[in-house]
């Protein structure tokens, strides 16, 4: 099935020059007077190749449905991540499969994990996930409308831009696709 370019998300499975590749990352492009393209960072799921693409808005990207089990991300030990299915069957992932999807990955998140021919081969986030803020600048009590953002660091690491009356300790709503601060929890 074929979706545009615009659709394509981390975590996905796509089918480009005849083989599978999972999409670790997307980026949304507009430079200055040029049109408007999307770059995604690609791993080729046969031989683990990674490399950078663009694509044009409209192109379209064959998407490739494989197996996928509802499961429970429990944790992380270094590099490997563990989720579990509801036959309490566990599953483990490297990180250089996940890609910068471990960014939004917190105890107890239901993902869907992608299998390929019985092999894990990623995951599909859900489009929003609640975040604490672990560090950032103290809050400006009269910036309630303003366009001024500072960074703030989440409990996984990730570092997004938030609005200047965001505290430490408050819980955001991160958009999955973007990694953007989407509003308060």
């Amino acid at each position: 099935m074929s979706i545009p370019a615009t659709q394509m998300r981390p975590g996905m499975i796509i089918k480009y020059r005849d083989d599978l590749h999972l999409v670790f990352s997307v980026e949304h492009r507009t430079p200055g007077n040029l049109r408007a393209f999307i770059q995604a960072k690609l791993r080729n799921v046969r031989t683990g190749a990674m490399f950078t693409e663009r694509f044009r808005s409209p192109d379209p990207i064959e998407r490739v449905y494989v197996d996928e089990v509802k499961m429970e991300f429990l944790y992380n030990d270094g590099d490997e991540y563990y989720f579990m299915d509801d036959k309490f069957e566990q599953t483990m992932l490297k990180r250089d499969t996940l890609g910068d999807a471990v960014d939004y990955l917190l105890p107890n998140l239901s993902i869907n994990v992608s299998f390929h021919d019985g092999k894990a081969v990623g995951i599909e986030l859900p489009g929003v996930v609640e975040m604490t803020v672990m560090e950032t600048e103290p809050g400006i009590k009269s910036a309630t409308a303003s366009s001024v953002s500072k960074p703030a660091k989440l409990e996984t690491g990730l570092v997004v831009q938030v609005p200047a009356f965001i505290n430490e300790g408050e819980k955001i709503r991160v958009d999955t696709a973007e990694g953007a601060y989407m509003s308060r929890a």
